[in-house]
């Protein structure tokens, strides 16, 4: 029989779980989406925080739940094959997942997160879980937890700029992780953006006007033809994916080992006071 300490709650049977309560583990929440990437990756980027949540679960002795493979992308809906929840399904399938492990007592929860687009979901739901059960959820944005210096490691001059969809992180990614499954011989940059309202689009947020950016219920193909709303995927490749995967498993890893040393829950404080 296998000694191998299983990292994978989808491998576990009930038994074996219930042995590693007594560690009081750090579990692993991954959460992620099925939207348009662009031409060359696939829709299912829910991929890459699964392989990511894994790799740092096997590393640290954390447990990494399975992974939620949609997210909130109302912007993508309008593109054939991505499957993107309300907002009210949203937090409610999350605040579900998250109320599983706190009603068997299981406190030390870490959100990874592979769609920034679910980030104001999650802060309300994990808002109401300190308010209900006085429990601090942490979430951690894993696109936009990667430093400018590594960056400009990557990209030179151009750094942050290449952190646009369509491009960086998620394709280098992909090709670090997954280059069977991407085609990088399809990739076409749009010479220009959509416009709404006669104006030109911003992002997926709005358009601009005079200058500023007026808030607007932009949908990536409003913006664009297929998917590379801003970012540039010629720049990608496998070995700056190794080095992005390379610095989330480190720093998700010693975020998890700071869950084990401190408490998850917040320190009583007397009626009227404020924290400290």
């Amino acid at each position: 029989m296998s000694t191998v300490k299983k990292h994978l709650l989808e491998d576990m049977t009930f038994l074996e779980f219930q042995e590693r309560m007594s560690e009081d583990p750090v579990i692993l929440i991954p959460l992620g989406s099925q939207e348009i990437q662009g031409p060359m990756v696939p829709m299912g980027d829910f991929m890459l925080t699964r392989e990511i949540a894994s790799l740092v679960a096997e590393k640290t002795g954390a447990i990494a739940a399975p992974t939620m493979p949609f997210g909130y992308a109302e912007y993508f809906r309008s593109v054939p094959g991505g499957i993107a929840l309300s907002a009210d399904a949203f937090r409610a399938t999350l605040r579900d997942m998250l109320d599983n492990f706190l009603d068997h007592g299981l406190t030390r929860l870490v959100i990874l997160n592979g769609h920034s687009g679910n980030a104001p979901l999650i802060d309300q739901v994990i808002r109401s879980v300190r308010r209900d059960h006085d429990v601090l959820v942490p979430s951690i944005n894993l696109w936009r937890s990667i430093p400018d210096d590594l960056w400009k490691e990557l990209h030179g001059d151009f750094g942050k700029k290449a952190f646009a969809h369509g491009g960086d992180p998620i394709t280098s990614v992909y090709l670090h992780l997954f280059p069977d499954l991407t085609r990088m011989d399809a990739v076409e940059i749009d010479a220009a953006f959509g416009k709404m309202l006669d104006l030109p689009t911003a992002g997926l947020s709005g358009v601009r006007f005079q200058g500023t950016e007026i808030a607007l219920p932009v949908n990536v193909d409003d913006h664009c033809s297929n998917g590379i709303a801003g970012g540039d995927a010629r720049k990608s490749s496998a070995d700056k994916g190794a080095r992005f995967v390379e610095h989330l498993i480190a720093f998700c890893s010693d975020f998890v080992e700071h869950m084990r040393s401190v408490p998850s829950s917040t320190e009583p404080k007397a009626k009227g006071e404020l924290a400290k």
